[in-house]
């Protein structure tokens, strides 16, 4: 029996939105990914103190988007005291997952900067990349990275982008239907909202 093949996609996702859940099942669609783990980040290093949304919310959010797909699972293992360190996150779910074949899916962005993680290089050695880009966009590959380019059509949708049209009462952003019912039903990202 071959092993279950299981991208990790980690992030803020305050909110997630389509262009996520595009790109995750884009990758599964490519890699033959039996399951995409979206892990929303509860203490995340690189922007510390920005969720404009709190843990629980996203995570709900996040379980609400994967219901699109059966291959979409959303996981709490980031519910733990502490910064969210990709590496650690990575050891943990290989615990969880034994005999999986793990990847980790990441825009070209994000992983231009992996030097600057926590323990990146450990990283690079624990795991495999599938890198999100646009067509023909070179990208540096740090030695030792397994790397899986997923070239896609550029999808100009932010969160941030949807935080603002949100705040301006704009309800009609590119998000999954469950999680604007919940964005609305929270009061979430209304101008003066935390």
């Amino acid at each position: 029996m071959k092993p279950e093949k299981i991208a990790i996609f980690g992030g803020t996702f305050d909110p997630i939105h389509d262009a996520h859940t595009a790109v995750a099942r884009e990758a599964a669609d490519t890699f033959g990914l039996d399951r995409v783990l979206f892990v929303p980040a509860r203490n995340p290093p690189h922007k510390l103190g920005e969720e404009h949304a709190g843990y629980e919310d996203r995570l709900r959010m996040v379980e609400l988007a994967c219901a699109e797909d059966s291959r979409f699972q959303a996981s709490r293992v980031e519910d733990r005291p502490g910064r969210s360190y990709s590496y650690e996150t990575v050891v943990l779910l290989r615990e969880q997952f034994p005999k999986a074949e793990l990847f980790f899916l990441i825009g070209a962005d994000a992983f231009a900067e992996i030097r600057s993680w926590h323990r990146w290089q450990d990283l690079l050695a624990s795991v495999e990349f599938i890198v999100v880009s646009r067509p023909r966009r070179a990208f540096d590959l740090p030695e030792g990275a397994r790397v899986h380019r997923l070239d896609t059509l550029e999808l100009p949708i932010s969160s941030s982008a949807i935080r603002g049209s949100l705040a301006c009462g704009d309800p009609d952003v590119p998000v999954p239907k469950g999680v604007r019912d919940y964005i609305a039903s929270r009061g979430l990202y209304r101008s003066g909202a935390e």
